[in-house]
Parts: structure tokens; sequence; C-alpha cells
């Protein structure tokens, strides 16, 4: 790889490290740029060195956030346990599904999250703790451990973002106990995708190491961002990932039909 691309793909590590601590969907910022440094790479490959720079990432804004503010440990404990055995499952079945059909079903699952938070503008801005009943935090333990889990081991991309919208959706967290949670979950789904990729041979160790570096350090910058600036901002930064991606995938779709 010369010496551009590989600045170039750092660089993207960092920034996705910030989104993701934000807000998720980091991925499709330095899945992609992996993609174009390494012409060729397998899919599985990407995905794999990706989740091994992503899962530093995650795991350094969860722990920043644990240390400054509450995480509701009943939803997100058996969220990011189930998350590590579901995200492996979809990681052991990422080959067999052509990559030609994950960008519709992603692309209209951002469409609906972006109308669900624009037409709910007050979702995830206060908390609603009226919300969280028995039955919401199984539902929400469902979602994201095993949904969103199995989501994340197949394709990966949004899945922050995707955990986020579930906890503030079903158990009236704000964005940002919300984004605390989806932090130690998707930790979760990338250390189970991570496990299946590792043993298969689909990771780029060195490589993924360096991307991990700058993955913490944009990590750690988006968390205490959020923190700092409260669930407002984190509201803002969702729309423009969101409204980003789906542009992005849209265009990615266009261009391939």
């Amino acid at each position: 790889m010369d010496p551009l691309s590989l600045t170039t793909l750092l660089a993207a590590a960092a920034m996705a490290g910030w989104v993701d601590a934000v807000v998720g969907g980091g991925g499709l910022l330095l899945l992609p740029a992996l993609l174009v440094a390494a012409p060729g790479v397998p899919v599985a490959t990407a995905l794999g060195t990706n989740k091994l720079a992503a899962i530093f990432g995650t795991s350094t804004a969860a722990v920043t956030y644990a240390r400054r503010t509450k995480i509701d440990w009943m939803v997100a404990g058996p969220s990011a346990g189930l998350a590590v055995c579901c995200a492996g499952v979809g990681a052991a079945l990422a080959g067999a599904v052509p990559a030609g059909a994950y960008r519709p079903v992603v692309l209209a699952v951002l469409v609906s999250v972006a109308l669900f938070v624009v037409f709910r503008p007050r979702l995830g801005v206060v908390a609603v703790p009226a919300r969280r009943t028995r039955l919401r935090v199984v539902a929400a333990v469902a979602v994201a451990g095993v949904g969103i889990a199995l989501y994340d081991g197949l394709i990966g991309p949004g899945t922050g973002t995707f955990l986020v919208v579930a906890f503030t959706a079903l158990v009236g967290a704000d964005f940002v106990h919300g984004s605390a949670m989806a932090k130690v979950v998707n930790a979760g789904t990338n250390l189970g995708a991570l496990v299946v990729f590792g043993a298969t041979g689909h990771v780029w160790w060195l490589l993924g190491a360096a991307m991990a570096v700058c993955n913490i350090a944009g990590a750690v910058v988006g968390a205490r961002m959020a923190l700092r600036r409260g669930a407002g901002f984190v509201r803002i930064v969702l729309l423009v990932v969101v409204l980003a991606l789906v542009a992005k995938l849209g265009y990615d779709q266009w261009r391939a039909g």
C-alpha cells in the first residue's frame, strides 16, 4: 500500500472513530476507504480488518461514557452478551450473502431511520423514563442483542446508529445515554464478529492495529464532545450521518444499476 493511501486510510479511521463514538455509522466511512486503498481485497477481509479497528474505538468510547454518565446495564449488559454470539453467527454467514444484496436493505432501513427522527423531533432530546417497561426492556435486548448484532456480523456499517435509535425509541433513553449503551453493545458485536473473521483468516492484523490507534483517538474526542454538548448535538450529528449515508448508498445503488 502506498503512503498516500495509508495516510488517507488512517485519517478515515480517526474520523470513523469520532462518528462511531457520537452516534455510530463510522463503518460506512472506513469500509469504503479500506476497499479503495486495497483494491481487490475480499469483502470478508475488509469487514474483519474493520472490526479489529472498530472494537478498540467502541470499547474506548464505552469506557469514556461509563466514567462520565450512567449506563442502563439492565439493558446494555444482556444485549452485549447476546450480541457477541449473534454477531459471530452473522460473521460466519457473511460470505454466503451476495454483496449486491446488502445495499438496498441498508438504504431502506436508513431512510426509515431518517424519517423517524425527523418526524419525531423530541425523540432522544430528553429521556422518557415512563417508556422503560419490562416488556420494552425485553424488546430492546432482543432487537439490539439479536437483530442488530446479527446485522453487524453480516454487514456492519450503521450498527451504532441503529442501536442508538433502538434504545431511544424502545426504552426512552435520551441520545447521550442511548449512545452510551450503544457503545457497550457495539463492542460486543465487534468482538463476536472479530473472533470469527480472525479464525477464518480474514483479518489484516498489522494494518488493523494501525487503524485501531487512529480509531481510538477519534473515539475519545467524539465521546467527550457528545457528553459535553448533550443530546441536541447528538441528534444533529445523527441526522447528518444518516442523510450522508443515504446519499452515498443511493448513489452507489444508482451507479450499480
